[in-house]
């Protein structure tokens, strides 16, 4: 199983850079940054790619609603992120998400030659996803229902005759009493999106039972276990008590990869 260390695009630049350096050198496979709002992305994840040359890079999710694929092309091109290790995640939410991937993917595909990773919650996208994508991104979900997913991607793949594309899951890790409370937090916002609460109430689970909260470091190893076998990779999105350098090294060592 591949694992991978992923940040809040909007942490400043010394925590991407330091936290990129410091999952390559322990043997991460990636490192991811996501894309909220009006917070570039794509020029986050630029920090990570000057500091490292073997991990790959991901980005998840560019929401194609926002931001369609023409800008999403420029964003990639003018970064010079490279194209050998970028895994350009990409999402969309209802009305109208099935094709807007669709259409976003293969407008994508026809001009960038990279890895194209698609977010992917309910049944419909994730067999979408294994019809396109290179990759799926599963966001907030347990192991089990990982298991479920990955089944309607193999499904859709088969569909479409190639080959099931790389299955991701981020999974939120939080170490300590205040970063508990922060993962606690951000999972109520995700909670309170339709998408989302609707994702919950699937699995019959709160956001917190999706993550790994664990109050000592030593107690993440023993956590990440019960991923092992379920997805291709495990991306560990990191949330930390305080937003400084020291933390989020902190929790890139507690996951390190075996």
């Amino acid at each position: 199983m591949g694992q991978g260390f992923a940040l809040f695009a909007g942490a400043s630049p010394d925590i991407i850079r330091a936290s990129a350096r410091e999952a390559e050198s322990l043997g991460y496979s990636s490192f991811w940054v996501n894309h909220p709002g009006a917070t570039d992305g794509l020029a986050a994840l630029a920090l990570a790619a000057k500091e490292t040359r073997r991990i790959e890079l991901g980005i998840g999710v560019i929401p194609l609603h926002t931001r369609g694929p023409a800008s999403i092309v420029e964003g990639v091109r003018t970064q010079a992120l490279p194209l050998d290790r970028l895994l350009l995640g990409v999402g969309s939410p209802n009305p109208g998400s099935l094709q807007r991937v669709r259409d976003g993917v293969a407008e994508i595909r026809s001009t960038l030659q990279t890895s194209i990773v698609v977010a992917a919650l309910g049944p419909k996208m994730c067999r979408l996803a294994g019809e396109i994508a290179d990759g799926v991104l599963f966001n907030w979900l347990t192991p089990e229902y990982a298991r479920q997913s990955g089944e309607w991607v193999r499904a859709g793949a088969a569909a479409a005759g190639r080959r099931p594309p790389r299955l991701c899951a981020y999974v939120r890790l939080a170490v300590g009493t205040s970063g508990i409370e922060r993962l606690q937090d951000e999972g109520g916002r995700y909670a309170g999106v339709p998408a989302y609460a609707a994702h919950f109430e699937r699995m019959g689970v709160k956001p917190v039972d999706t993550a790994i909260a664990a109050q000592t470091a030593d107690a993440v190893p023993r956590a990440l276990e019960k991923w092992r076998g379920v997805v291709d990779e495990v991306v560990l999105r990191a949330i930390t008590g305080a937003e400084t350098v020291d933390e989020y090294l902190a929790l890139v060592r507690a996951a390190k990869p075996a």
